[in-house]
């Protein structure tokens, strides 16, 4: 019976000890409340940016200074307008350009470029002045008698031997001798010419005196085809009595074979 009871009270301690124990058992510490929900930002619109500033670049003239009479060429870069526009009644130009101007006097081009962020302007000056007085005229010149002309211009007419056709060399010669007539014609209505007939020395003075009229008539007739007036020219033969070389040989006689225009008398 007291064994039995010593039982029982070592029973009841060992229950006693546990209910102690887990008396004393420290609690876990509750989790912290969730952190409330972030108060929502309210949405803001930005503001709208600067109008950006506007500008001229550049405003110039080519050349600064001219003389009447003359031009110059402005020129400008603008940035950031919406009217630009030139003064001297030129009016609204592009953002970048050159305009050419004729002033008559000395003048000042003013450009206005207007936009959100305001106005800007710029100006030149174009001197104009008066373009220096011409030179004196020349003197007259010395005025050159018809006679003087054919003498000095007129060229010679040649042809083969014992022959009055009209060769190459001789069409290009009075071509010109045709030109310089109607000049000296135009400037001189009683001017007039005599063709001459020359021949060399071969032959008879009688047969030399023919050949010689046919030359000088074969030329005559070659110039009025080229347009000179047939009643300002005479022809005449003077054969072989007027020769301009007097040598024995062909190159000298060949000289002499020509048909020769002289001042009328």
């Amino acid at each position: 019976m007291k064994t039995q009871h010593r039982t029982l009270s070592a029973a009841v301690f060992a229950g006693m000890l546990l209910i102690t124990a887990a008396g004393c058992k420290k609690k876990a510490p509750a989790p912290p409340p969730p952190p409330p929900p972030a108060a929502r930002q309210p949405e803001t619109t930005p503001p709208p940016a600067a109008p950006l500033t506007v500008r001229i670049n550049s405003f110039t003239a080519e050349p600064r200074s001219i003389e009447r009479g003359q031009s110059a060429t402005l020129r400008w870069s603008v940035a950031n307008a919406t009217d630009i526009s030139l003064d001297q009644n030129i009016g609204a130009v592009q953002a970048n350009g050159n305009r050419q101007v004729f002033p008559s006097n000395t003048v000042t081009y003013t450009l206005t470029a207007r936009g959100a962020s305001g106005t800007d302007t710029r100006s030149v000056t174009v001197e104009v002045s008066a373009p220096p007085p011409p030179p004196p005229a020349p003197p007259p010149a010395a005025s050159v008698s018809g006679s003087d002309l054919l003498t000095r211009e007129a060229q010679d007419a040649y042809f083969d031997y014992d022959k009055s056709d009209i060769r190459s060399d001789a069409q290009q010669a009075l071509a010109r001798d045709a030109d310089l007539l109607k000049r000296i014609f135009a400037a001189d209505r009683s001017f007039t010419v005599v063709i001459e007939g020359h021949c060399d020395e071969r032959g008879s003075a009688e047969y030399n005196l023919g050949l010689g009229d046919r030359r000088a008539t074969a030329a005559k007739e070659y110039l009025v085809q080229l347009g000179v007036p047939a009643d300002r020219l005479t022809t005449i033969s003077y054969g072989k009595d007027r020769p301009v070389c007097t040598d024995a040989n062909e190159a000298c006689y060949q000289r002499n074979r020509r048909a020769h225009l002289a001042p009328g008398k």
